[in-house]
């Protein structure tokens, strides 16, 4: 399953990384079109799309290397055992937050597949399709903040914790700002 796992946050978060190179030769293909007289305009549309997929879809895989942004001056100052348990604490109600996010998600997405909601921008398709990025970025998060959320019950370090630890081990302190 640990297997299984991490090659699903690693897949979601490679989808991300095509996203943002196709915001990349999007803009790019934006900038020359506009110059050579081409229609350009529904590249808006597609880039604010193309931005929250990669927002949404790399979640999951930050959250386990431990690229989101923490304050660790409280926990720097308490015994390992109040550590931990301020650790599932603050876990679990990551994971409620997260879950009520990717239900409510899902559900706004189905809402607009039931009411066949149309983007209102210049390209013109079902809502639904841009937003299932949303729901898929969310659950994969929910679900690794339920992997984390086990593996300290279980009494293991949370892999955010250990890899940023292994990385100042290596004296590489640049993801810390």
């Amino acid at each position: 399953m640990r297997r299984f796992l991490d090659r699903l946050y690693d897949a979601a978060a490679a989808i991300a990384a095509l996203c943002v190179l196709a915001i990349c030769v999007l803009m790019i293909y934006g900038s020359i079109g506009r110059e050579l007289g081409l229609r350009v305009s529904t590249i808006n549309d597609l880039v604010s799309w193309l931005t929250a997929a990669a927002a949404f879809l790399a979640m999951a895989k930050a959250f386990r290397n431990g690229d989101f942004v923490r304050v660790t001056l409280l926990l720097e100052t308490l015994g390992p055992r109040a550590r931990r348990r301020l650790e599932v604490a603050s876990l679990f109600i990551a994971a409620l937050a997260i879950g009520y996010l990717a239900w409510w998600a899902a559900r706004f997405t189905i809402e607009s597949w039931q009411f066949n909601d149309m983007a209102g921008g210049l390209l013109v398709l079902p809502m639904w399709i841009p937003q299932t990025t949303f729901v898929v970025g969310a659950v994969l998060f929910f679900i690794a903040v339920l992997d984390e959320l086990v593996n300290a019950l279980r009494g293991g370090q949370p892999t955010y914790v250990r890899l940023v630890e292994e990385r100042h081990a290596r004296g590489d302190f640049s993801e810390d700002m």
